[in-house]
């Protein structure tokens, strides 16, 4: 065996374990909760929680956001209608211990909604370009009145199976005032299976477009016939119409991956 293939079989292997040491790092920190809905005013609190073996630094930096049809999310600086007042807005987190930040929040028109990002730093890794590794975690806060988005308020304008794609294809939209959110989304079929899929946010006078994906080929019967909706407070039903892949307009997949990951919490 020569001395290069050794050298680059090292040098493969200390990226690999340099690589899950930053993955295991990244891991242990936590925000909680990542999604606070509030009345307006309201007083909160946020858990950032370090479970790692080195102290580290947290910068909090609030932000207004905008969710497009098809959830792609358009960070801004935070809009001057929103007043909030945070205990601190940098902190250093000592390893294996829990960090509280409280604030208060207000708007003068409601709903409203920000996100409050916090960048940890201090890890003893860099990047292959020899960059700072830095983490940003959201929580995001929803100022609501008392009133929520009611069933006739909610619109089901596209409801599409198609077995070419071997896709749900919806698009919901929020005719009312206010913020409602889906808590779930679940696909019947004809034998009585089901299919949970994650919720959404819908806010007022807007639409949302989702795809999601099937678990299983359609074949035959093998398909769903029916999506639910569930809010709070009610759920809406509409049945599956099927369609060729010429229908259907594609759309930004939203319901493949998990609700709620780094940068894209709505």
């Amino acid at each position: 065996m020569n001395r290069t293939f050794l050298r680059t079989a090292c040098r493969l292997l200390a990226s690999g374990l340099c690589l899950l040491a930053i993955n295991a790092a990244l891991r242990a920190q936590t925000v909680r909760p990542l999604i606070n809905e509030l009345a307006n005013p309201a007083k909160g609190r946020v858990e950032y929680v370090n479970d790692s073996l080195m102290p580290l630094n947290v910068v909090l930096e609030p932000r207004s956001f905008t969710v497009s049809e098809t959830g792609e999310i358009t960070y801004r600086p935070l809009d001057a209608n929103v007043h909030l007042k945070l205990s601190t807005t940098s902190f250093r987190i000592q390893p294996k211990q829990t960090y509280y930040v409280f604030y208060e929040a207000s708007s003068p028109q409601s709903p409203a909604w920000f996100v409050i990002y916090a960048a940890f730093s201090g890890f003893p890794f860099r990047t292959a370009q020899g960059m700072n590794v830095r983490l940003e975690l959201p929580h995001t806060v929803y100022l609501l009145p008392k009133q929520s988005v009611e069933k006739s308020e909610v619109r089901v304008g596209r409801a599409e199976l198609s077995p070419a794609d071997n896709k749900v294809f919806l698009e919901v939209e929020n005719t009312g005032n206010n913020f409602g959110r889906v808590l779930h989304t679940q696909l019947l079929y004809s034998k009585k299976k089901q299919q949970e899929a994650p919720g959404f946010p819908i806010f007022p006078h807007s639409k949302r477009i989702l795809e999601v994906p099937l678990e299983e080929k359609v074949e035959g019967e093998n398909a769903p016939v029916e999506v639910t909706l569930q809010f709070q407070n009610f759920r809406v039903e509409e049945k599956l119409q099927r369609r060729t892949p010429s229908d259907i307009p594609a759309v930004v997949s939203d319901l493949s991956a998990p609700a709620a990951s780094a940068g894209k919490n709505p």
